[in-house]
This record gives C-alpha cells, sequence and structure tokens, in this order.
C-alpha cells in the first residue's frame, strides 16, 4: 500500500507541476472535461459504488479534508463529501492506533507503584500469601491477575507465605490485637 501511495504522491505532484505553465482558460477546461467524465462515469455506474483502495482513499481525504462543508459540497465527486471526510477521520484514527500501539510482544509491565506495593504487602504481612494479596489489590481497585502477583514476588526473591512466616504466638495477638480488644469490649 506504502508504494502504491507513493507513486500516486509523485504522479499527482508531476500533474501539479504540468499545471503552472498553463492559463486559467485551459485549466477550466480542463476541469469540464474532467467533470464530464465524471458524470458519464457516476451513470455508467449506476447505484453500484466504486471500489477505492486505501491508497486511493488517501489522496482525496488528505487533499479535501481542509476545506470548508460548503466548499465541499459544491465539488463534484465521485463519493459524497461526507464519505471523504469518514476516509480522513479513519485515516487520522488509524494512524494514533498505530502511533499508540505496545510495541513489545506480550502484556505490557506492571506500573512500578503496584509492584512496590504488593512488595510492602508482603513485607509488612508475612503471613498472606500471593492471592490474599490479590484480594487485598483488588478491594483497593487494583485489577490484576493472581498470576502477576505471583511472578512479581517471584522475580524479586520473595519466598511463598509458608516459608516466610514462622507464625509465633506473639505474632498472632499482634495482627489479631485491635480485633481482640474491639471483641473484648462488646
Amino acid at each position: 500500500m506504502l508504494v502504491r501511495l507513493a507513486c500516486i504522491a509523485v504522479t499527482h505532484a508531476f500533474t501539479a507541476l504540468r499545471l503552472i505553465p498553463m492559463s486559467d482558460h485551459d485549466k477550466d477546461v480542463e476541469i469540464l472535461a474532467l467533470r464530464h467524465q465524471l458524470a458519464v462515469l457516476q451513470r455508467r455506474l449506476g447505484n453500484q459504488r466504486p471500489g477505492f483502495q486505501a491508497a486511493d482513499r488517501a489522496f482525496p481525504a488528505a487533499l479535501l479534508a481542509p476545506l470548508p462543508q460548503a466548499a465541499l459540497r459544491q465539488l463534484r465527486l465521485i463519493v459524497s463529501p461526507d464519505t471523504v471526510l469518514r476516509w480522513h477521520r479513519d485515516f487520522m484514527n488509524n494512524r494514533h492506533v498505530r502511533l499508540s500501539r505496545n510495541r513489545r510482544p506480550g502484556h505490557p509491565r506492571t506500573v512500578t507503584s503496584v509492584r512496590r506495593l504488593i512488595l510492602r504487602l508482603a513485607e509488612e504481612n508475612p503471613t498472606w500469601g500471593y492471592r490474599r494479596i490479590h484480594g487485598e489489590l483488588a478491594l483497593l481497585g487494583i485489577k490484576l491477575a493472581p498470576s502477576t502477583v505471583w511472578e512479581i514476588l517471584k522475580a524479586e526473591g520473595v519466598d511463598p507465605a509458608t516459608q516466610r512466616s514462622n507464625v509465633t504466638w506473639a505474632t498472632f495477638l499482634h495482627s489479631q490485637a485491635e480485633a481482640i480488644l474491639t471483641m473484648d469490649f462488646i
């Protein structure tokens, strides 16, 4: 498609250079002849739609999109002015999609702040496994797969919760102190 588009652009550039030495009368005659050919083509096509390839759409879209709607509606085109504007919108949308596409294969990396939060939760709560950390992140509104939490912990060398924690009675009471005090007052 890019080669075809380049060929069309070069052809139109040479056509524009050919128009420079022409007089206004010659240009008007050529415009009338082209309009007549367009009318014949539209009459022959009837209700059929002309088949445009992407490269064929690019030139009219780029050339005609800056024109005001009133001027665009006065032009005699093989397609409607709305179609030309839609082509331009599609080209611009596709351009933005291409520019914003992730260039690396696979899923994008987890945000650094989320990675730090996972490691902090694992450090401060040695009895929590990756599923519990995932549940706490979900409560905070952070959407992440449990396997991602596990991979982050594994990559940082954090052992699983069963190997990390030696839960003593004092550690258990310390982690449950608030709940125990609340129950005592009830």
